[in-house]
């Protein structure tokens, strides 16, 4: 088990579906012995139900569950969480770390649409259609300040570029 080294105690791994945030995440939080939150957990029912009928989100619709996610942000600040959720556009980013600013590292998980799609069309189980995706390509905005790893690694070696540079910083 490492350490986290960094005053960045809430570590946001973001995304498109498909991107693998999940099984990094959770690799992650092992490795840094802290608490790993899956952000798809924290969606309403309605919100599920939409984007499994083929929908995309609105970003009202998106609201609640930020403050969600920015709520269980806060409570962990002191003792660090890894927490995953697509984080798409800079105002969610902006939501999902407001009054804790300090305490959020953004990691990027990037793929290339063909790459991602072919993972989310051989998933199973998973609320999120492939049918979305190009929504989700469509509104990411490139964080200013993140992590930036490729999804090509294995999730053992994208979690080990992770910590090497949250070990830089």
């Amino acid at each position: 088990m490492t350490t986290l080294k960094t005053a960045k105690t809430i570590l946001f791994i973001m995304g498109v579906s498909g991107s693998g945030k999940t099984t990094v995440g959770a690799l992650l939080a092992q490795k840094l012995g802290i608490r790993f939150f899956d952000g798809d957990d924290y969606h309403s029912k309605k919100n599920i139900r939409k984007m499994a009928s083929g929908q995309a989100l609105t970003d009202v619709d998106r609201r609640d569950w930020l403050e969600r996610l920015n709520a269980l942000a806060r409570a962990y600040q002191k003792e660090g969480a890894v927490i995953v959720c697509s984080a798409l556009k800079e105002s969610y980013r902006q939501l999902l770390c407001k009054d804790i600013e300090e305490k959020c590292q953004y990691v990027l998980l990037l793929g290339t649409f063909e790459e991602i799609m072919d993972r989310m069309q051989k998933r199973v189980g998973h609320f999120m259609p492939p049918g979305l995706l190009k929504s989700q390509f469509a509104t990411l905005e490139s964080p200013k300040e993140a992590i930036v790893v490729s999804i090509k690694e294995t999730p053992e070696d994208i979690v080990s570029a992770i910590l090497d540079e949250l070990h830089k910083n």
